[in-house]
Formats: structure tokens, C-alpha cells, sequence
């Protein structure tokens, strides 16, 4: 499973905003980390806010603030927000090799889906948390 640009910044997103929930991050702040544009960033955010992972405040000493539970909230539900996750059916031809090849690809995904459904972002914090503290 290859995952667009859009979902991975969401990914980085939720994982920055969960770490300090507390904080007010601008939109701007993280785009820069990225090294994306803040408006292409907004678009992002803005479906992270509808789905309720994080909110929106404006004015002086806004930003964006992670507002989900982080030890509920898997990897997938962020994914399935930006990705079709259902198992596209390859154009091939109808033969038994490609059949039998098409089974494999859509097994590969189903684990995909089930560990990412597996992974909160409680536990991905912690994993950051270590590999920071490895280097």
C-alpha cells in the first residue's frame, strides 16, 4: 500500500499536534517542517478538523490542537480519510497467473489494513519518542 502525499502529511500532522495536545501549533509551522506550502497543508487540516482529530482556532495564539483520543485512534482511521483503502482490481488479463497474483495483492493489503487498524497513535508517539532518543 503506497500512501499520496496528502495522507502522509496527515499522518506527520496528527503525530505533531498529539505530542503536545495542549499547544496551538500553526498550520504554517508544520508546513515549514514539511517543506510544504501552508495553503496546501490547510486543505489537510481542514479534513483532519471535519473528522474531528483536530480543531481550529483562530486569531492571535491560534493554530490547530489535536482533539482526539490518541490511545483510540489508529494510523487507519487517519488513512481512511484521504485513501481509498478498498483493494483495487489490477487491468490484467483473465488468466489463472494473474488471478492467482491478484489474490497475493489483495492479502498484502489486508495486512496492511489490519496493522494499521492495529496502531494507535498513542503507540506511534512512543515509537517516535524512541527513535529520537536514538540518534
Amino acid at each position: 500500500m503506497k500512501l499520496q502525499v496528502n495522507t502522509l502529511l496527515a499522518l506527520y500532522s496528527v503525530l505533531d499536534f498529539a505530542a503536545d495536545p495542549q499547544r496551538h501549533i500553526p498550520a504554517s509551522e508544520i508546513a515549514d517542517r514539511y517543506g510544504v506550502s501552508a495553503h496546501h497543508l490547510a486543505k489537510v487540516l481542514a479534513e483532519l478538523a471535519r473528522a474531528g482529530v483536530v480543531e481550529s482556532v483562530r486569531g492571535v495564539g491560534g493554530g490547530y490542537r489535536f482533539s482526539a483520543n490518541a490511545r483510540r485512534l489508529t494510523l487507519m482511521d487517519v488513512i481512511q480519510l484521504f485513501e481509498d483503502i478498498s483493494s483495487p482490481r489490477r487491468e490484467a488479463e483473465d488468466t489463472a497467473a494473474d488471478r492467482a497474483i491478484d489474490t497475493v495483492l489483495a492479502e498484502v493489503d489486508q495486512m496492511a489494513r489490519a496493522t494499521f487498524s492495529s496502531i494507535t497513535v498513542a503507540t506511534m508517539l512512543r515509537l517516535v519518542e524512541r527513535e529520537a532518543g536514538s540518534r
